[in-house]
């Protein structure tokens, strides 16, 4: 899976875990319990609610408490880290959290000019940037997702109000978080994206190539965030893909069926099973011996197809066979390119190899008509095989 990320209002904490957690709502529990583990008083509350931004809906994430009891530690890096690792946090959770902060400390102490030991944080040290950091954390270690990708970054303009007073924007942490990326002046003022924003699009090391795979689109979420934009929805918009491509052949899905027979005689499967291997859309029949319930010595099957062909399969393996139940899945396949070549009258497939090597295979249906032995198909394929070689050597 990877994940494109549009931040058409900006990126900031509380954005990426709205938007997260509106295309996988079923994380909500994990991710809240998650914030509830640094410690978050009990008097604090945590909510994802349903709102709209220029009629677009999507979530909101709020956490609100006590105004005097605000910081998760002193706003020491250390204090931090310790804290975090002396939670119940998960230790990808805790190492993933603590990356972030890291990145926010760095670049805070490259503004200031002090080692990152001697990083005050302020803001950060909120328990609402704890829990946009961890809650984070949390949703990168339950997804599966290998590739991040992101749009231009807007700008923003005017200043933005910090413990070191008025700073303009971005803000220069987030500046420093930033260097590398593409950022575009959309005409619309405001601190677009948060240090914590620019700190986790580093932590995911998204990527600005304005090429990426093909991907089959499977889930969306939009984040938004507390400020009203004019003329722009304030959100966070991601865009989750299957990849559908391979590094190298192809890659496709096929239908899977399994099932298992222990109350069939061997010739009247074998009959089955072969009427299976010839109807229509099915690529591959295969039978193995298993222990079954009681002891019971069985044969497992598994059937190959086109997916569109799967419920055919199906009506077949109820008619021709006992199993009176069976379990079924699309399940993703990769293949090597391969080309039907002709070996001296005999039929065989060329693929390529990921490292080059070019194998092939002569069809055994065919060997078999000019030979009477093992032995014979055995030497004849050897000197087709050679054959062949010979011919890729003088290309």
């Amino acid at each position: 899976m990877f994940i494109h990320l549009n931040p058409i209002g900006g990126i900031a904490g509380d954005m990426f875990i709205a938007a997260m957690l509106d295309a996988w709502p079923e994380l909500k529990p994990k991710v809240f319990d998650a914030m509830r583990q640094t410690g978050l008083p009990s008097d604090w509350a945590l909510e994802l609610n349903s709102a709209s931004s220029s009629s677009i809906t999507g979530k909101k994430l709020i956490i609100t408490g006590d105004a005097n009891n605000t910081h998760f530690s002193t706003g020491n890096f250390k204090d931090i880290c310790k804290r975090l690792s002396d939670s119940a946090l998960p230790p990808a959770v805790i190492e993933r959290a603590t990356d972030i902060f890291h990145r926010l400390a760095v670049a805070e102490g490259a503004v200031h000019g002090k080692s990152i030991d001697a990083v005050h944080f302020h803001e950060i040290a909120d328990w609402d940037s704890i829990c946009d950091i961890v809650g984070t954390a949390t949703i990168l270690d339950l997804l599966n997702c290998s590739e991040w990708s992101v749009d231009d970054i807007p700008m923003g303009s005017g200043t933005v109000n910090t413990a070191h007073g008025l700073m303009p924007v971005p803000a220069p942490a987030t500046s420093q978080l930033l260097k590398g990326y593409i950022m575009a002046d959309d005409g619309i003022s405001g601190e677009r994206v948060t240090p914590t924003g620019a700190a986790i699009l580093t932590h995911i090391a998204a990527s600005q190539n304005t090429k990426r795979n093909n991907g089959r689109l499977i889930a969306s979420g939009y984040g938004l965030g507390t400020k009203e934009l004019k003329g722009v929805p304030n959100m966070l918009r991601i865009l989750a893909f299957e990849e559908t491509t391979a590094e190298f052949g192809t890659n496709n899905e096929v239908g899977e069926i399994t099932f298992e027979v222990d109350d069939q005689t061997g010739e009247e499967l074998a009959v089955a099973l072969d009427i299976l291997r010839t109807t229509q859309g099915v690529l591959d029949v295969v039978q193995y011996m298993v222990f079954g319930k009681k002891g019971r010595l069985a044969t497992s099957v598994r059937v190959l197809c086109y997916p569109n062909y799967i419920n055919q399969a199906i009506e077949q393996i109820f008619l021709q066979t006992t199993t009176i139940g069976l379990r079924k899945q699309i399940s993703n396949r990769s293949l090597l390119s391969r080309e039907n070549i002709s070996l001296d009258g005999v039929s065989a497939k060329k693929s390529i190899r990921p490292d080059g090597v070019i194998t092939i295979k002569a069809d055994m249906d065919e060997l078999i008509l000019n030979t009477s032995t093992q032995a014979e198909r055995s030497l004849r394929r050897n000197q087709l095989l050679q054959g062949a070689t010979k011919k890729n050597e003088k290309r």
